[in-house]
């Protein structure tokens, strides 16, 4: 395995942690648009990141949905938790230069 160079690394990493500053889907979309054609590796962490996103975006509007049956508070605060884990996990795989897929992904981007 070749070995990927740190501004590829920091991409990635941007990818996955940009989110968690309150820029949900903007950041992994600007990572996408960005690298998509300049590096591998950073698209696929970049799409991933960006479909995670989107998911998250969908189960979280479910969730408001349920809040009518007072099921969706506890989803709201389970999937803001496990959207900040399934993130950072994924930004320590990119800082290790390994893939990583997140658990219950739509995958709309490729």
């Amino acid at each position: 395995m070749e070995e990927l160079k740190s501004d590829s690394k920091i991409w990635a990493i941007a990818a996955h942690l940009v989110p968690l500053a309150g820029f949900a889907l903007l950041g992994p979309l600007v990572v996408y648009l960005i690298k998509k054609d300049e590096d591998a590796f950073v698209r696929s962490h970049a799409s991933e990141a960006l479909n995670f996103q989107i998911s998250v975006a969908i189960y979280a509007v479910i969730s408001a949905i349920l809040i009518l049956l007072f099921v969706g508070i506890l989803m709201l605060i389970g999937l803001a938790i496990f959207a900040l884990v399934a993130s950072i996990l994924a930004a320590i795989q990119a800082s290790n230069g390994e893939r990583y897929r997140y658990p219950l992904t739509i995958r709309f981007v490729s």
